[in-house]
C-alpha cells in the first residue's frame, strides 16, 4: 500500500475533500495521470473527467469540470471550476436535464442564447458520459 498524502479538492461551492488519501488519479488536459506521495512538483489544467481517489481498498469517483491541478511537496490541491461525486448523480434526472438543454439549443432565439445553451448541453453531456463509464 502507498504512503498517504494530502489531497485537497476544492470547487467553488463546498470543499470536497481535505484528508490523507493514497493515490489520485487526475484527468490532466495532457491525460491522465496518477499522483502518489513524493510525485515530482506539477501543474497541470484539468480536462472534463473523472478523479478516481484512492484511500485504503476505497475508491471514490468526482467528476471534476475545469480548473487546475497542482502538486506540490505538501501533496496534490485541485481547484475545479465544477466538482460533483458520481454518486449523487441520478441517471434519469441527468437524461432528462440534457433533453430540456437540447431543446433549449433549438429553441435559441439568436446567436448569442445558442451559444449559452450549447455550452450547458456540452457540460451536462460530459457529466452523463462520465456517470455511464463509471
Amino acid at each position: 500500500m502507498a504512503d498517504p498524502f494530502q489531497f485537497e479538492l476544492v470547487a467553488p461551492e463546498k470543499l470536497l475533500v481535505s484528508e490523507p488519501v493514497d493515490q489520485v488519479v487526475v484527468p490532466g488536459t495532457e491525460g491522465y495521470f496518477a499522483v502518489l506521495k513524493g510525485h515530482a512538483p506539477q501543474m497541470s489544467t484539468l480536462r472534463p473527467g473523472v478523479v478516481e481517489v484512492q484511500r485504503g481498498g476505497d475508491t471514490e469517483l468526482i467528476f471534476v469540470r475545469g480548473g487546475f491541478a497542482d502538486v506540490g511537496p505538501e501533496g496534490l490541491t485541485i481547484l475545479a471550476e465544477q466538482a460533483m461525486p458520481l454518486s449523487e448523480l441520478d441517471a434519469a434526472t441527468l437524461a432528462q436535464e440534457v433533453q430540456n438543454a437540447q431543446e433549449d439549443v433549438n429553441d435559441a432565439p439568436d446567436p448569442v442564447a445558442k451559444a449559452a445553451a450549447e455550452m450547458r448541453l456540452n457540460q451536462l453531456q460530459e457529466v452523463q458520459a462520465a456517470k455511464a463509464a463509471a
